[in-house]
């Protein structure tokens, strides 16, 4: 930005190279990335040799709850991101991927009819079994996660009819999903039914589960958990739609954390099937139960005398029987954070929601001659990134993929605003291997003598196009402020923004000062962006503008100038007024720096624009030792107690309890400043 920076000077290291990533970037973010930069379980298992085809954004979704959670060696559940796609429509070749050692992401894209009947897959560890939007289903059999068996997420099919002809059977152990001894498994969006034995069986100490937002349906023993004598599973079940299933909704035995939130459980009078019970609290299991619906059930809450079970928030309506709770389970919150929405919407939210979605699965991107690639070696279409930009026509309508191989790129990047609909993605197995740097700060002259670069000029990358995607890259600036004290104008932008519905993934963005500037195209027009899974390192001011925007599930690394000082600005928004601003949402602010040194914010007025109304919102977010007790700061003769500054459920040693110096939102406000009321209609 163009004001109160000239002091703020600091060093970037010369561009010498480590494992494709600016030696500065990798110095600078030892404490977040750790030593692969696999803060998100990126790298937490081998990859595959060949490089992945082309994302579809449902690819990068991970799983909540339990199954987020690091444990036994395994960083969340990530499934087979980072292997090959590959499309099936055959059991052989189904089970060919899905039992392979190395990751895969697998589509399911036919009914797939199991042989014999009861056939169980067995499944290796990090794998993504996916339907095909609505076309993806497994007749007649299911699948199994052995001893051991980790990070496998099973998502968006159809698992359905290995029904033998007995009700209660009990010679045929025929289930859509079993899990024996397995951990870090999600389980989603699937359409699961009519089995011969359970819908899910998690089994002897299964653990890290996340069950979300299924259709469990016309079926006996739908979801039995245990198993077991030991009391050491965790599993999360949320948002599923139970519908005359009779029991096991679920059963709930040994279980050490079982935490259920937002399920509706559906008995319909009159039907073949009657619900024998609804949620079971077993053994020394410790449940906590919110805001589920229970429709019509038989004994809709039950629990032993050696359980713990802890309700609220739960609606019954026409329920009878057994409605019991009692003892101290757990506080779920103490191991991720989740949203809870209201029980009355339950039925109307899951109605619409569980199940196989058309836009999960699908792998119809662009066609061949909508790709382009990028390689330095000339094994690709262009060597610089820039040139392939350039080949995107003017006023094109449909997407346009720009693949860009391993390497390092020293060039800037610019998409213009007449071309959008353009993904920029790396084609590596991770973030750190495609590289994208150049050193201009806004002091450097123009080579054609026309003047100087100026702030926004500076970035090495510059996105001014409408739905522009960046994924799987690092875009950095490493201006060498050190051996450059003499020029006047040290703000180096590694990424700008200035666009409509930009979607930042996976990305590294590095630099000192205005690393990051999320812009829109002029004052009056809107700018919305969304970053996840992403860091951003910098020291002053590094995330700025007045864009709308998200960072969401990232790590903002902070590092010391370039003469060793600590000291700095995370964000300098400069919103429009009646416009939200910058939100920092599920994430981490930490780094190598003193403590108590560097603010979250301070209101950028660009060019004393007394109209802007600056906002930064930080949330549910990791605050480390260097954020300040006194977060906010003034800028440029403007007062941050005029504009919008403040904080909901922060946590870490940076974070602290509301006063005068430290403004909270209330629940309520909390309430309309999430996700979709900064992105609106748009749904990245």
């Amino acid at each position: 930005m163009s004001e109160l920076h000239g002091k703020a000077r600091h060093r970037r290291k010369k561009t010498v190279l480590l494992t494709g990533v600016p030696l500065a970037v990798a110095a600078a973010g030892v404490m977040a990335y750790g030593t692969a930069f696999g803060a998100f379980g990126e790298e937490a298992a081998p990859r595959a040799a060949a490089a992945p085809a082309a994302v579809p954004a449902w690819a990068d979704d991970t799983a909540d709850g339990f199954a987020s959670v690091h444990a036994l060696g395994q960083k969340g559940t990530y499934g087979g991101r980072g292997g090959r796609t590959v499309t099936v429509r055959t059991l052989a070749d189904l089970e060919k991927y899905a039992t392979a050692a190395e990751p895969y992401v697998i589509v399911v894209a036919a009914a797939i009819t199991m042989d014999p009947k009861g056939k169980e897959i067995k499944v290796a560890s990090d794998k993504t079994i996916v339907g095909a939007g609505a076309s993806g289903q497994i007749v007649g059999g299911g699948f199994f996660l052995g001893q051991g068996v980790h990070n496998v997420i099973i998502r968006n099919l159809t698992i359905r009819d290995s029904y033998h002809g007995t009700w209660n059977d009990k010679e045929h152990d025929w289930d859509a999903i079993q899990m024996d001894g397995a951990h870090h498994v999600w389980i989603d969006h699937n359409d699961l039914r009519h089995m011969a034995d359970g819908l899910i069986d998690s089994r002897k100490d299964t653990t890290n589960v996340t069950v979300s937002w299924n259709r469990l349906s016309d079926n006996n023993k739908t979801f039995g958990i245990g198993w077991t004598e030991n009391a050491t599973a965790d599993l999360t079940i949320h948002h599923n739609w139970f519908r005359e299933t009779e029991q096991r909704n679920p059963s709930t035995d040994n279980v050490a954390h079982a935490h259920l939130y937002n399920n509706y459980l559906q008995d319909d009078p009159g039907t073949d099937i009657t619900s024998s019970y609804g949620n079971y609290s077993r053994g020394r299991t410790k449940m906590v139960l919110e805001n589920s619906y229970f429709q019509g059930i038989n004994n809709p809450v039950i629990k032993d005398a050696t359980a713990a079970l802890v309700q609220r928030g739960n609606v019954f309506s026409k329920t009878s029987g057994r409605n019991e709770s009692g003892g101290t389970a757990f506080d779920p919150k103490a191991y991720y954070k989740y949203k809870l929405d209201k029980a009355a919407d339950v039925p109307a939210l899951l109605k619409s929601g569980a199940g196989p979605r058309s836009s999960i699965g699908t792998t119809a991107g662009p066609r061949a001659d909508r790709t382009l690639t990028v390689a330095k070696d000339g094994s690709g279409q262009y060597t610089s990134v820039q040139k392939a930009v350039d080949a995107v026509p003017a006023g094109n309508s449909s997407r346009v993929v720009i693949r860009i191989a391993p390497g390092t790129y020293r060039e800037t990047v610019k998409v213009p605003a007449n071309k959008p609909h353009v993904t920029v993605e790396g084609t590596g197995a991770g973030r750190k291997d495609t590289v994208i740097v150049f050193n201009n700060a806004a002091g450097t002259p123009k080579p054609d003598g026309s003047g100087k670069y100026g702030t926004s000029g500076s970035a090495t990358f510059a996105a001014e196009a409408d739905d522009f995607t960046a994924r799987n890259l690092t875009i950095s600036n490493d201006f060498d402020e050190a051996g450059n004290q003499g020029l006047d104008g040290h703000q180096a932008v590694a990424l700008r923004t200035a666009a409509d519905r930009v979607r930042l993934v996976s990305l590294i963005v590095g630099g000192d000062q205005d690393t990051l500037l999320l812009d829109t195209a002029a004052k009056d027009r809107a700018g919305r962006v969304y970053m996840t899974n992403s860091y951003v390192v910098g020291n002053t001011d590094f995330v700025f503008g007045r864009a709308t925007a998200v960072i969401d599930k990232s790590v903002l690394t902070l590092k010391k100038r370039w003469n060793g000082t600590s000291a700095g600005y995370v964000t300098a928004p400069s919103t429009a007024a009646g416009r939200k601003g910058l939100l920092i949402t599920r994430s981490t602010v930490n780094g190598d720096v003193s403590a108590k040194s560097f603010h979250l914010g301070r209101p950028w007025h660009a060019g004393g624009d007394a109209t802007l109304d600056p906002q930064t919102t930080v949330r549910d977010t990791t605050l480390g030792a260097a954020i300040k007790p006194a977060p906010w700061t003034d800028m440029g003769g403007f007062s941050w107690k005029d504009d919008r500054f403040a904080e909901y459920r922060n946590s870490g040693p940076g974070a602290g309890g509301p006063g005068g110096d430290r403004p909270h939102l209330t629940d309520a406000q909390a309430a309309s400043q999430e996700t979709a009321d900064w992105l609106g209609d748009w749904k990245p």
